[in-house]
Formats: structure tokens, C-alpha cells, sequence
């Protein structure tokens, strides 16, 4: 059975809300796009989609010397299920899963990651959530059965849709540090 799974770090956002190129600000001196990626390559041994739009030139240069390629979504004004959906088509005749993380949640780690990797089993139909807070969101794991619905996406939705539909088989891992992202210059002070 192949269990090969692919990160995802949606990175293409304009943060409006941040004002300047979020993925680009610094924590304790890395970026956040550059810290998202190193825990997504630990986590998956370089195995990493990066999917940037705003600001792209500036953001890739960023990446220099990083493991994992990167995907532009030109359309990635129409919101976060555009890139979603081109991370997944250009995954999936390789990936029999992958892990949709966010560049604007810092407090992610490669052990998390790993813990949402190691709680799937290899079934084509699971997807493994973190709970956070009184929600689910990402990091999450979708196997290879969520992928025509992932690569189906419009609009600012993206695949926590998934998490109540009976076709799939939903887990969710509690890690309390993933309620923590980066909306605005103030949300980064406060760290």
C-alpha cells in the first residue's frame, strides 16, 4: 500500500488584514513562509507544495535553497480554494495523501504534524484534523478519496467542508497551538 504523503502550505493569500506581505514577516528572525516550510519538509521528509500568489517573486526568493517546488495560483484572488485546488492537481498521481497547512500559524510543529501522519492508516478515505479551541481546521490530513473534491474547489472554501461528509472516515488530533495565526501586525507583536 503506498502512504506517501505530501505537505501543502497555502502561502498565496494578499493579507489584506496584515497591510504588507504577511508570509514574509519574522518570527524570532525566520519568516513565517520560510518556518511553515522547514516544519512541512521535517514533517515530510522535503515532500513539500508551496502555493504562493501575491507577491510571489518575493516570496519564492525567500525559499531559496528549500526542499519541495512551488505552485502559482494566478486566480489566487478568488480565494483559498483556487490553490487548494492546483496544490492537488499537481499532486496527485504521486500522493496518496496530503496535509493542507497554513504559512500564518506559527505555533505548528513537525511533531504535530507527524502526529496527524501517524494516526492515518493508509485508508484512501480518511481525513485527520486538528481540533483546536471549539473547532477542526488545518493542519489537516485528506487521503487520496478527498482528492476530486479538493481539486473541485472555488471560491475562499477549502476542504473542512469534507470533515462531515460520511464518504470519509474524520479524526481529529487536539493541538491547542494551532489556534494560533497571524491576521495582523498586532497578532504577531503578541507572540
Amino acid at each position: 500500500m503506498n502512504r506517501t504523503a505530501y505537505a501543502i502550505v497555502l502561502a498565496a493569500g494578499s493579507a489584506s488584514r496584515y497591510g504588507s506581505t504577511k508570509q514574509l514577516a519574522e518570527l524570532d528572525g525566520t519568516s513565517l513562509i520560510a518556518r511553515a516550510v522547514a516544519t512541512a519538509n521535517e514533517a515530510c521528509e522535503g515532500r513539500t507544495v508551496v502555493v504562493l500568489g501575491h507577491d510571489a517573486a518575493a516570496v519564492a526568493a525567500e525559499l531559496q535553497g528549500a526542499n519541495g517546488f512551488v505552485v502559482v495560483n494566478e486566480r489566487h484572488g478568488d480565494g483559498l480554494g483556487t490553490s487548494l485546488a492546483g496544490a492537488i492537481k499537481a499532486v496527485r498521481h504521486v500522493a496518496s495523501a496530503v496535509v493542507v497547512m497554513l504559512a500564518d500559524q506559527p505555533g505548528i510543529t513537525a511533531m504535530h504534524i507527524s502526529e496527524l501522519l501517524g494516526a492515518w492508516d493508509g485508508d484512501a478515505g480518511a481525513i485527520v484534523a486538528t481540533a483546536f479551541g471549539e473547532t477542526q481546521g488545518p493542519p489537516a490530513l485528506f487521503a487520496a478519496d478527498c482528492f476530486d473534491d479538493l481539486e473541485a474547489l472555488q471560491g475562499d472554501s477549502g476542504g473542512k467542508h469534507l470533515f462531515g461528509d460520511e464518504r470519509f472516515r474524520f479524526r481529529k488530533i487536539v493541538f491547542e497551538p494551532a489556534a494560533l495565526d497571524i491576521d495582523t501586525p498586532d497578532d504577531l507583536r503578541r507572540i
